[in-house]
């Protein structure tokens, strides 16, 4: 496996990055941006659930083909034992009766956050480590049944992204459900997490810099071109308009969603021949 470069400095960045993101909840979504529609329909909200069935947390992901759906390695972390995906553009409701009482929350419940459209097993990257996870945060759901669309999310080629320049002329296509404004504790009250898909388009702010090394690509987070918050990780950042994954949603810089966000990007050779197990 190769080893994926990074510095000293960026460690030590990194580390108080990824005690930000796992104090509070360890995903991103879309906040700033638009209803996505039936725009990509291939892009999924799935829930983690443990082996007693009870629900863990919520992330986003894409489908590459009929069976493989890809997201952040976070997203499939222990104790998620089954992950349950729906394809709704939202917003998707609660299950009648959620939550059931006793000791599991789903039992006899059908619907969010218990049964989605499909279900399957969870795969993390062979180099995950939770110490730290912005490293390899990349996970793989391999579905039951098959789940047709008229078409996918496609991985990169080869280090494609190391073409791309920094600035607002390259924007992603970032696609996700979950928490779209985040407010300090004492207003809490005020956020919006509305279980719908939604869409914005951050620009590239750092690649392939003493800070980013060649695991994520730093990306804009404000409101002129949207960008990530928490309540949804794994959603994947679409080169441009097209449906080539640059990098899934990793991490984010603040309690606030301001700044700037972390997208953990897939067009190293580690993710590709790792993901590329699936398919055979």
């Amino acid at each position: 496996m190769r080893v994926r470069r990074i510095r000293a400095i960026a460690v030590a960045m990194l580390a108080v990055l990824a005690l930000t993101a796992s104090t509070v909840v360890p995903a991103a979504a879309i906040r700033y941006g638009s209803n996505d529609g039936n725009d990509h329909p291939y892009v999924g909200l799935m829930v983690a659930l443990a082996a007693d069935g009870n629900p863990l947390w919520r992330c986003t992901g894409t489908l590459l083909s009929d069976r493989v759906f890809l997201t952040a390695g976070h997203c499939v972390d222990t104790p998620a034992a089954h992950i349950e995906i729906w394809f709704s553009a939202g917003p998707e409701p609660l299950g009648a009766g959620y939550p059931a009482a006793g000791a599991n929350r789903c039992a006899g419940i059908t619907g969010y956050p218990c049964t989605g459209d499909v279900g399957g097993d969870p795969h993390q990257h062979p180099g995950w480590n939770p110490a730290a996870f912005w490293q390899h945060d990349l996970g793989v759901v391999t579905l039951d049944s098959s789940m047709p669309m008229a078409t996918y999310g496609a991985m990169p080629s080869l280090h494609q992204l190391d073409a791309l320049h920094t600035g607002r002329s390259t924007t992603f296509t970032a696609v996700g459900y979950g928490l779209q404004l985040a407010f300090p504790d004492p207003a809490a009250w005020k956020d919006q997490a509305a279980r719908v898909r939604k869409v914005a388009n951050p620009w590239l702010h750092q690649i392939n810099t003493p800070f980013t090394g060649d695991i994520f690509i730093q990306l804009s987070d404000n409101a002129a071109a949207g960008g990530t918050c928490f309540g949804d990780s794994g959603g994947p950042n679409f080169i441009g308009s097209t449906n080539v994954i640059a990098a899934v949603n990793s991490f984010v810089y603040n309690s606030q969603c301001a700044g700037w966000s972390g997208g953990y990007r897939v067009d190293q050779s580690d993710d590709l021949d790792w993901v590329a197990t699936f398919f055979q």
